[in-house]
C-alpha cells in the first residue's frame, strides 16, 4: 500500500506562524548534529530564518496567551463524565511546565540576536553565497574548529530555544490530537466544507493520484482544489483523500 502524503493547512496567521516555526526548530534539530560543513551552513540557515520571525512577531506572548487558552479547554473537561483524570491531570502538569518556562525566558531569541559571533555573520547569509570565506573570514575559521567545539556550541545555542521548542511542540501536538474528520470524496477536483472555529486542516493524499491541494479559507470555511502536479496526470472525477479539521 502506497503511503499517503500529510498536507497541514493553517486557518488563521498565529497557526501559520507555529507551523513555520516548527518547520525550521525541526530543520535545526536533523542538522545540528551533523558534521559536515554543509550541514552547519544549512542549519546556520535555519537559525537565521527562525530569528527573522521572532524579530517581526512576538510569539512569547502568543504562545504563552495560547497556553492559557488550552488549559481552560482542558480543565473544562474534568467534569465530564468517563474522563481519564489521571490523563487530565498529567496533561495539566505538562501545560503548567511549559506555561512557566516560556513566562520566565526572555523573549525568544534574545540570546541569540546578543551572541556577536551570530551577529557578525548574519548579514552576510541573506546574500547568495555570501558565507564564502572571503565573505566570512570569521565563519570559515568556526568551520574549521574541532567538531567538538562546534558541536558544543550549536547545543548551546539550541538551548536557549528549548522553552519555545518544547511548549510550541506540546501546543500543536495537543491541536493536532484535537483533529476530527475522515475520507471525504472529492468530485472533479474540488471540496468545501464548514469549519466551526478551525485552526489547522490536515489532508492525507495517495501520491499515485498524482495531485496536489491548493486551500484556501478560515475559521468558519475552506475549500480545497486539487492540481494535477504534470501533464501525465488528470484529476479524477472522484478522489478519496482523508481530510481532519483540528
Amino acid at each position: 500500500m502506497t503511503n499517503l502524503t500529510l498536507y497541514e493547512h493553517p486557518l488563521n496567521e498565529q497557526v501559520r506562524i507555529y507551523l513555520r516555526l516548527e518547520y525550521l526548530l525541526d530543520q535545526l534539530d536533523e542538522v545540528s548534529g551533523l558534521s559536515a560543513p554543509c550541514h552547519h551552513i544549512q542549519f546556520f540557515r535555519s537559525l537565521f530564518d527562525l530569528l527573522e520571525i521572532l524579530e517581526q512577531v512576538q510569539v512569547k506572548a502568543d504562545l504563552a496567551k495560547d497556553l492559557d487558552k488550552l488549559k481552560k479547554k482542558l480543565k473544562a473537561w474534568a467534569d465530564v463524565p468517563q474522563v481519564d483524570q489521571t490523563q487530565l491531570n498529567q496533561l495539566l502538569d505538562q501545560l503548567g511546565e511549559h506555561q512557566r518556562a516560556v513566562l520566565q525566558a526572555k523573549r525568544f531569541g534574545q540570546a541569540l540576536r546578543e551572541d556577536r559571533f551570530l551577529t557578525s555573520i548574519k548579514q552576510r547569509f541573506s546574500i547568495p553565497g555570501g558565507s564564502c570565506s572571503f565573505d566570512l573570514p570569521n565563519f570559515h575559521y568556526w568551520l574549521h574548529q574541532p567538531l567538538a567545539a562546534r558541536q558544543s556550541a550549536i547545543q548551546a545555542w539550541m538551548e536557549t530555544l528549548a522553552p519555545l521548542r518544547h511548549a510550541l511542540a506540546f501546543w500543536l501536538q495537543l491541536t493536532r490530537e484535537s483533529a476530527h474528520g475522515g475520507t471525504a470524496t472529492v468530485q472533479q477536483g474540488f471540496y468545501q466544507q464548514e469549519a466551526d472555529g478551525a485552526c489547522l486542516i490536515r489532508l492525507k493524499i495517495s501520491p499515485d493520484l498524482g495531485v496536489y491541494p491548493l486551500v484556501s479559507g478560515h475559521k468558519n470555511r475552506f475549500a480545497i482544489r486539487f492540481m494535477p502536479f504534470d501533464d501525465d496526470h488528470e484529476v479524477a472525477d472522484n478522489m478519496a483523500v482523508h481530510i481532519s479539521v483540528c
